[in-house]
């Protein structure tokens, strides 16, 4: 049967052996194709022929592939080392794709569960819970991913709890805690792959400012607008705000405006701010007296305007209550007062601190009770040396009007480089004792600033007139005129502190702006500044030089119409005799 199938399909003899080769070719001898029989016996002949030059030629390539291979196999066997190798790296691609696509179900799962019964109900605790945790970001690095780097600082915080349930040797309780908390900061602080965007650096220009010794030898960077010493009709002084410099002042006045009304602005350095040398015992009254000898200094005679914004208040509050004599008036645009002051009632309190973030309100606290921890804070942020946002930085919540104010390119400008210039020491000391002084006790309340005595009643008359009429009462302290705007919008500085100001300082004006927050009515408005400077200084006059040449001029026009007079006169009598 195998010699009828073998002559049938390979023509060959009958009892001849195959190789598998051939057995391979007979198998595709038969290709259906028929010829005329004149044709066939030419085709068969050169088919067979054919057929034995391919099986001879088949033969030396499969003898050539065999000892190749042979070769091949020698040359290219791998270690152990190597296959492990390659196991693991297989085994790792496979658990990232298994990784991903675990992670594409989740999130395919959590997008159809949104539209779920259960889904829906948890979707607003859910995002309520996120809200209230979201100032915890705060606490990450300024450049970190919170989506990723939080994963992680939770996994390593599992590990943690579960490392502590097993039994620990000697010495594991303090160290072996720290060390998963050091892993998971070292993880979330040093690995690029959690780094959300690249920021740019903070940039500090070189020392520039004039500077003046005061007389117990440290030395105060100031800046000077507006009008020269001998022109300024008023002198106005500017302490700065916190994470702030002598580069604010009023961000965006003009100087057109300061010499239309005779305005000499003069901003300083705080110690240990910019360029100005640190106080080793700073407090509110050396504050004060800084403020009076850096006027004298610079050769402010008369009585000088302070204006404070936002934490710059406070050393003008300080002024009012110790230099009370050198101060013509006070201006102040949102200033902050102690949230710790005892003669705040409840009320006021809880409406002063539910407008806060909660960092800051963690910060206030810290301040209040930790400040040693304040460093830690400031080095992540401001003090980083790179770039960043002020509602960041400050731990604000700022409403619309002011988050559109800080977008424009001007005021970007001025922001990065008011903060390079308070940043330039590099030193968290006086940043500390900042947040320090408006949280700690002041030496004084506000109501100190205009207290109300009653006259001494020595006769009888005036005692019994005083039982039946209401008394008269004597303000003493500072007299001078007090001027508060304040936002009605503003989440920095409460609206409700203006309540409690107003209540302890009757004799301030109070002016409400609706729809304006922290920033926008003081920062880069050409309006706003000049219905100040109208409320402040009344009518504008000019500098003190053009009033004094109009005077001259006036003076010598009146000598030259008498002389004139005179010379008519003398003529009529000579044309007379």
């Amino acid at each position: 049967m195998g010699g009828e199938m073998l002559s049938a399909y390979g023509g060959g003899e009958v009892g001849a052996t195959m190789t598998w080769e051939d057995e391979m070719m007979s198998l595709v001898d038969d290709a259906w194709f028929r010829y005329p029989d004149d044709m066939g016996e030419a085709a068969a002949a050169a088919s067979s022929e054919e057929r034995d030059a391919m099986d001879r030629s088949d033969r030396t390539s499969a003898s050539e592939f065999h000892e190749t291979s042979k070769e091949e196999v020698v040359v290219l066997s791998e270690t152990l080392r190597d296959q492990v190798g390659g196991f693991l790296r297989a085994t790792g691609e496979l658990v990232a794709e298994l990784s991903r696509g675990c992670w594409d179900i989740m999130l395919q799962s959590l997008a159809a569960a949104q539209h779920t019964f259960v889904g829906k109900k948890m979707k607003g605790k859910c995002v309520s819970a996120s809200r209230k945790l979201g100032f915890l970001n705060a606490f990450l690095p300024e450049d970190r991913d919170p989506t990723q780097a939080w994963p992680v600082v939770i996994c390593v915080f599992s590990l943690s709890l579960m490392v502590n349930t097993f039994p620990k040797p000697d010495g594991y309780e303090v160290g072996g805690k720290l060390l998963w908390l050091q892993l998971a900061v070292l993880i979330v602080s040093s690995g690029n792959a959690f780094r959300s965007q690249p920021q740019k650096k903070l940039y500090v220009s070189p020392p520039s400012a004039s500077r003046i010794q005061l007389p117990d030898g440290r030395y105060i960077a100031y800046h000077e607008q507006g009008v020269a010493v001998k022109d300024a009709r008023f002198s106005v002084m500017v302490p700065h705000s916190f994470l702030s410099s002598r580069f604010a002042g009023i961000p965006g006045i003009s100087t057109s405006l300061l010499e239309e009304y005779g305005v000499r602005l003069i901003t300083y350095d705080l110690p240990g701010f910019g360029e100005s040398d640190p106080h080793p015992g700073r407090n509110l009254t050396s504050s004060a007296l800084d403020m009076h000898q850096v006027a004298n200094a610079l050769g402010v005679v008369d009585k000088f305007w302070v204006v404070g914004l936002s934490s710059g208040g406070l050393h003008a509050w300080a002024a009012l209550r110790y230099i009370p004599d050198q101060i013509a008036g006070a201006a102040m645009f949102a200033p902050i007062v102690n949230p710790y002051d005892s003669s705040m009632n409840k009320a006021e309190r809880r409406r002063t601190w539910e407008n806060w973030t909660s960092k800051r309100r963690l910060m206030f606290i810290l301040a209040r009770r930790f400040p040693s921890l304040l460093p830690y804070f400031y080095r992540r942020s401001f003090l980083s040396g790179r770039l960043g946002q002020p509602e960041k930085w400050l731990s604000l919540s700022l409403g619309e009007k002011d988050k559109s104010l800080l977008e424009e390119p001007k005021l970007s400008e001025f922001w990065v480089k008011n903060v390079a210039e308070s940043v330039r020491q590099g030193e968290s000391k006086p940043f500390v004792e900042e947040a320090v002084l408006q949280v700690s006790n002041w030496g004084f309340t506000l109501a100190d600033l205009q207290v109300q005595k009653q006259p001494e009643r020595k006769c009888f008359l005036p005692w019994l007139r005083s039982l039946y009429q209401k008394p008269e009462l004597k303000r003493t302290g500072f007299l001078g005129p007090i001027h508060i705007w304040q936002g009605m919008d503003d989440n920095v500085v409460p609206p409700s502190m203006i309540v409690f100001i107003k209540r302890m300082v009757p004799g301030a004006t109070i002016h409400k702006l609706p729809n304006e927050g922290h920033f926008s009515y003081f920062w880069f408005c050409d309006v706003c500044h000049r219905q100040i400077f109208s409320t402040l200084f009344g009518v504008s006059k000019g500098p003190l030089g053009n009033v004094s040449k109009a005077e001259n001029s006036e003076g010598y026009n009146e000598e030259l119409t008498s002389d004139t007079n005179a010379e008519k006169e003398r003529l009529e009598e000579v044309t007379l005799d």
